[in-house]
């Protein structure tokens, strides 16, 4: 029975995070990896033509460049390969008359593309940056989360601190509506809210917004040269680099517990592997309760709370390989631009995200196009196209088509609805991209089902680890009865995109987890703080 510090369920980039955290910190970590490719949510692979290298599932990497553990391990990933590429054209919105906006690079430019209020805009956020960052690197529910919350009050003050409190919670309609004139500037902002599971019309949707358009400006739109696999590879190279073990085609089947207490796992091959310090799990709360501790002795209402944990609207992707790049109508900067969303405005936002949670397909969904090859030619040959669609407002259970037209049942997602589906998004963004049709090479459609199947954790193809309505967001992620990242079981920890600060890439949780688990013992820290009051 191997030993080690920490077995890490799972290798997305919360867990690789974590491992190289604490490998780094001198721990013994094994990686075990249900499926034949590390990376989760990041794999790059040639999946509609020979040379064409896609990002199957998530793609940008904005917020593990911004993040803590890039922070902290970037020079050591550079030393190993890892290289970001960039844009000063990370993202616009086209709307449907051809018209569109751009948000760029400095405040300058978005001033010109948003309105006047983009100054003043940066003037109130800049002051209390780190606050708003900082609550995404925080684990909420614990000392920490306290601190964090005394730190806002003295600086604000009370009345200060209720006023960030109430911005937090706003939603992206009343901030946009009520920040910018323009009605194009919040049809190039509203489509943002999508990327971080949430609609324009949920609480805390409109800071989402503020954050996310700050750091899109700051920070760009970075890609791995060679695709987002670059990133996984040179993770678990810094891992078996400082002794750790990183292992594919390894089922966790159960959490071993003993006394209360986690001390290693069970393979679906019957093998065991012990942990002798803590076992991380990067799992939805599904998996966690009703698989790994189906037989653990937990208590019933954190029981009861996963089976009621709720997943949120389903997505759908769209690979092409082209046989020449894309020409878009209107503004010939749109060619060059990273991330285009396509949309009606706020408005159509907000329809298609009501639909689709209605259970219908919605009429005219938020289409966001993907253009990798501006930022990194090489995943193409010379002269080709590549383009990879998201589509974030789809329901999971489709109860009707909310533009009429074929109706191929309710129910479940079939490959019929994929293919039917994935037709009328080619034919509205053949609108604004003439050559599409005639150039596409081959296409690839990933329905819901297709994503689920890919990966256990994309469940219902929810890409954001459930539903991040307030109940099951900041305090109370993943479940009120269970926050933050500790578990019944001690010396379990969970981790991913179910946990606080929720979806992306810029692993947050594994990062918070793996400080947590470097932290000396309370001990040591209380006589190390006693010796520095003793020297002043």
């Amino acid at each position: 029975m191997p030993e080690y510090d920490a077995v890490i369920v799972g290798s997305g980039i919360n867990s690789l995070a974590c491992a190289a955290l604490l490998a780094r910190g001198g721990w013994r970590v094994c990686v075990l990896e249900r499926n034949d490719w590390f990376g989760g949510a990041i794999k790059t692979e040639e999946l509609t033509e020979p040379g064409f290298l896609h990002d199957t599932f998530s793609a940008w990497h904005p917020l593990w460049v911004g993040g803590a553990a890039h922070a902290e391990l970037g020079e050591e990933l550079a030393a190993r390969g890892l290289e970001h590429l960039n844009t000063e054209l990370p993202t616009a919105t086209v709307f449907p008359d051809d018209g569109s906006a751009f948000l760029l690079r400095t405040a300058e430019e978005n001033a010109q593309e948003l309105g006047p209020e983009w100054p003043g805009v940066l003037e109130r956020f800049f002051p209390n940056a780190d606050l708003a960052f900082g609550i995404l690197g925080t684990e909420l529910w614990s000392p920490a989360g306290l601190a964090f919350g005394a730190k806002a009050v003295r600086r604000l003050g009370r009345a200060g601190a209720a006023a960030f409190l109430g911005e937090v919670l706003q939603s992206s309609r009343d901030w946009l509506e009520t920040t910018f004139a323009s009605e194009r500037a919040h049809g190039l902002l509203a489509p943002w809210v999508l990327h971080t599971g949430l609609g324009p019309d949920q609480a805390t949707s409109g800071f989402m917004t503020q954050v996310i358009a700050v750091a899109v400006q700051e920070g760009g739109m970075p890609v791995p040269r060679g695709g987002g696999a670059k990133l996984v590879e040179a993770l678990v190279k810094l891992i078996r680099d400082h002794g750790g073990v990183c292992e594919t085609d390894r089922d966790v089947e159960r959490v071993l517990v003993r006394s209360g207490r986690a001390v290693g796992v069970k393979l679906t091959d019957g093998e065991t592997i012990e942990a002798e310090r803590a076992v991380v799990a990067s799992v939805t709360p599904t998996q966690l309760h009703e698989r790994l501790l189906a037989d653990a002795d937990v208590p019933a209402a954190v029981v009861e709370g996963a089976r009621r944990f709720r997943y949120g609207r389903s997505e759908m992707q769209i690979h092409y390989a082209l046989s020449e790049p894309p020409r878009w109508s209107g503004d010939e900067r749109l060619g060059q631009t990273a991330i285009v969303h396509v949309t009606p405005g706020l408005d159509g936002v907000s329809r298609a995200v009501n639909e689709a949670e209605r259970g219908l397909l919605p009429a005219e969904a938020t289409i966001v196009v993907g253009q990798p090859l501006t930022i990194d030619p090489s995943r193409a040959p010379a002269g080709r196209g590549l383009l990879w669609i998201q589509l974030q407002e789809l329901p999971w259970r489709i109860k009707g088509d909310a533009d009429g037209g074929t109706y191929l049942g309710r129910g479940e997602w079939t490959d019929a609805w994929r293919e039917h589906y994935a037709d009328r998004i080619q034919a509205r963004l053949a609108q604004h991209i003439p050559n599409l049709e005639s150039s596409i090479l081959r296409r690839v459609a990933l329905g819901p089902h297709d994503l689920q199947r890919a990966n256990v954790n994309l469940r219902h193809g929810d890409p954001y680890g459930g539903s991040l309505a307030l109940d099951q967001n900041f305090l109370w992620r993943p479940f009120a009865s269970s926050p933050g990242h500790t578990t019944p079981v001690e010396r379990l920890w969970q981790i991913g995109a179910s946990t606080w600060p929720g979806p992306g890439l810029g692993a947050g949780s594994g990062t918070i987890v793996a400080r947590k688990l470097l932290e000396p013992p309370l001990t040591q820290r209380a006589v190390a703080r006693a010796r520095a009051l003793v020297q002043r």
